[in-house]
């Protein structure tokens, strides 16, 4: 179904976030009680390899119910990867899907729903968001294209803060990166319903303000938990719909293999310039909530701060590159299911390749943006 069906100009949907939404550190310890809600009995854990320890675990609190562990998760979802999983999950006889991790792990669950059907119980350990939207972007001939289908959205969240807890700060720090860009890339969309614009602002309040005091203090679990409430906000916001900042990133992880927050940081300052002048009441709003009358700047410093990379050779993107890239980005074709770069749609004002070749060479320079709103 294309997003043009579910959202208009002018108008703006709620799509529906997950049925139930467990919040609080050492809400893991409800997972089982969380599998007999659903009625299922033959629990299948998916997680990446370097989560694969916390999936035993996981799977040792699931007893004798869990038929066993995917631990074969990687960015970016490439679709035979997918298609791997379901099989793999129909020979365990899987009856649903638990997803340990970060946007890899409930990726791999989402492709591997999107024809099973399977249900997804997503026990989030980063702050990508990705948990609370039915959209998946999987890698199709070294394209990232995007998915939507209520199968993939997961009838059960569990935010456990505790199991963020010893995440790299690297990590923490992208996975953050990634949530603010919901944030950002939700306010100003024509399609979002007025219910989810307070949400993405203050998402992006809570997360700029909780980041640098996890980037402080890796063990404060008060912040952690602030971080995940963001995510949260930050993915029920992105429900209605993908825009320019998106197609940007996922051009850097589909087709150059730049890990998905990695990508939203290094691109973000040079979006959101220039949207500034675009959008600049949506945007208005955002940077009053965020303490800031320069969000393009502002958001360049959270970057830096954090030690994330702000221009795209630190990425391996050479000069020679940008040209593929502009025409990778501006593309329809790599949007199976929503068009983002539909004017009328998901953008305020008309996006070109030129608006494109703009930003990327504005991303190689990597210097602070000019001061906006």
């Amino acid at each position: 179904m294309s997003l043009r069906h579910f959202a208009h100009p002018g108008g703006g949907v709620y799509n529906a976030t997950p049925d139930r939404v467990v919040f609080g550190p050492g809400s893991i310890a409800v997972l089982p009680d969380e599998v007999d809600r659903l009625g299922v009995t033959r629990p299948l854990v998916v997680t990446t390899p370097g989560r694969a320890e916390m999936g035993k675990e996981v799977a040792a609190a699931l007893d004798d119910r869990c038929v066993g562990i995917l631990p074969e998760a990687v960015s970016q979802v490439p679709v035979e990867l997918a298609h791997r999983g379901r099989e793999q999950a129909a020979e365990m006889g899987a009856d649903c899907l638990v997803a340990v991790g970060g946007g890899a792990a409930t990726g791999l669950c989402k492709g591997i729903a999107y024809e099973s059907g399977l249900p997804i119980i997503a026990v989030p350990t980063t702050y990508s968001g990705s948990e609370m939207t039915g959209y998946c972007g999987m890698t199709i001939d070294g394209v990232k294209r995007m998915h939507e289908s209520p199968a993939m959205l997961a009838s059960v969240v569990i935010y456990d803060a505790e199991l963020s807890r010893q995440l790299p700060l690297a990590v923490t720090a992208a996975s953050a990166m990634n949530a603010l860009a919901h944030c950002i890339d939700a306010v100003y969309l024509p399609s979002v319903s007025p219910l989810l614009r307070p949400a993405a602002i203050e998402g992006a309040r809570v997360v700029t303000s909780a980041l640098p005091a996890v980037l402080a203090a890796p063990d404060d679990l008060g912040a952690r938990n602030e971080l995940l409430y963001g995510a949260y906000l930050g993915g029920a916001a992105l429900t209605g719909g993908f825009a320019l900042q998106h197609a940007v990133a996922h051009m850097l992880g589909g087709s150059f293999g730049v890990e998905h927050g990695v990508a939203h940081a290094a691109v973000l300052p040079y979006v959101t310039a220039h949207l500034v002048e675009r959008a600049p009441d949506a945007l208005g709003r955002l940077a009053d909530a965020v303490g800031t009358d320069d969000l393009p700047g502002h958001v360049w410093d959270i970057v830096v701060a954090a030690r994330l990379p702000v221009r795209l050779s630190d990425l391996g993107i050479r000069a020679e590159d940008l040209e593929l890239a502009v025409g990778i980005a501006s593309g329809a074709e790599s949007y199976d299911v929503n068009t983002s770069l539909d004017p009328g749609l998901t953008n305020p004002a008309p996006v070109t390749e030129e608006v494109v070749r703009s930003i990327l060479s504005a991303a190689a320079a990597g210097h602070r943006p000019g001061r906006g709103r």
